[in-house]
């Protein structure tokens, strides 16, 4: 890939604490996503397929924190309108 497309640091560790850095940006963004997608009532499917992963893998990953956060949570059968 020429250089005007990958903006790729020239030195091994720049380049590695950009992907750092990236991934930390993408998981304080999925966080809050998350966060304002269920307080605004989506449904743990509705997040899981917005995001491209299953159900029970966001579940595993935000929902300890949702609830600390005290965001009510929907469960299966709860149809809101």
């Amino acid at each position: 890939m020429p250089a005007a497309e990958n903006p790729l640091p020239q030195e091994p560790a720049d380049a590695l604490a950009a992907v750092l850095a990236l991934r930390r940006l993408a998981d304080q963004l999925e966080d809050a996503a998350v966060e304002q997608a269920m307080r605004a009532g989506w449904s743990w499917p509705q997040v899981s397929e917005a995001l491209g992963v299953t159900r029970q893998a966001v579940h595993k990953k935000h929902a300890k924190r949702l609830i600390a956060a005290g965001v009510e949570l929907r469960r299966r059968g709860d149809e809101r309108v």
